[in-house]
């Protein structure tokens, strides 16, 4: 029989109906409120089916086990460092693992800013899981999550838990777009950190990580917003502002260390990039 609480050291946290709907009413929770959150160690036998969805969205943080979410007739298994995102109204089911009951982190969030942030991680009804670059980040928020309403559930607190779920949701958005070592997207970046003193051929750089010229670009749009030529301009001109800011460099030295020898050429780039000159930039006080 599923269990959905009473696990041996479980922390479990349940706003008061009426605390979150006052909170969906004033402004900052109103577009994002955490409504429960939990740590349930090694969960036997845990389990939950909601033919309806659940009127919050869900995010569970699997950290040891495994176990599995089923959603849209697809059961998927889930291992440690994944989380799982099931958006409210998904009809959805999900439980531990029988040899192996997993230990996770959760909460449940409303607010009309969480459709835009699960958008953001990637979710949707046919792909709700993520693989977790950095487990611990993840679970440091959720303990931080859990540990806020343990105290109490006031507008204060929940303003507060807002912020910190804000910040995990968008670090599930990150995780979903930074590649894993060793992807070619993962190489394809880390070429040109080394070579923003230089240039590049999109398709010389496509053959050197083992993928096409198209493929390359769209995953550098997926993860950039923009192309390969324009994350290599952005890198150099990241460059060129720390130059700026901490050198004494002529501006025609600092064009050269970013690989645009042509001083003029580089000022056009840099006031395409910043609205400014770099001597502008310079001399704009800062901090």
């Amino acid at each position: 029989m599923e269990r959905a609480v009473g696990f041996e050291n479980q922390r479990l946290c349940v706003v008061p109906r009426p605390l979150v709907t006052e909170a969906l009413a004033r402004p900052v929770t109103r577009r994002l409120v955490v409504t429960d959150a939990g740590y349930f160690p090694r969960a036997d036998a845990h389990g939950r089916h909601r033919p309806a969805g659940a009127e919050e969205t869900i995010v569970i943080v699997c950290v040891a086990g495994s176990g599995w979410v089923e959603a849209e007739g697809v059961q998927t298994r889930v291992g440690t460092s994944t989380a799982i995102v099931i958006p409210g109204g998904l009809p959805h089911s999900y439980g531990a693992s029988e040899s192996e009951p997993w230990t996770i982190w959760w909460c449940h969030v409303r607010g009309s800013d969480v459709p835009e942030l699960v958008e953001a991680a990637g979710i949707d009804p046919t792909r709700i899981t993520v693989s977790l670059r950095a487990v611990d980040r993840l679970t440091a928020m959720l303990d931080e999550i859990v540990s806020a309403l343990e105290r109490d559930q006031s507008p204060a607190r929940l303003l507060s838990t807002a912020g910190m779920a804000w910040r995990m949701l968008t670090q599930l958005a990150v995780d979903r777009r930074l590649p894993e070592q060793g992807e070619p997207l993962e190489r394809a970046l880390r070429y040109l950190e080394q070579r923003v003193d230089g240039a590049i051929r999109v398709p010389e750089l496509a053959a050197l990580v083992g993928v096409s010229s198209s493929h390359l670009s769209a995953l550098f749009r997926d993860a950039t917003g923009g192309g390969v030529l324009a994350h290599h301009t952005a890198l150099k001109m990241a460059r060129a502002r720390q130059l700026l800011d901490t050198t004494t460099l002529p501006i025609a030295e600092v064009g050269r260390e970013v690989g645009m020898r042509d001083q003029f050429y580089f000022s056009r780039q840099f006031r395409r990039t910043h609205g400014v000159s770099p001597s502008e930039y310079r001399a704009h006080r800062k901090g």
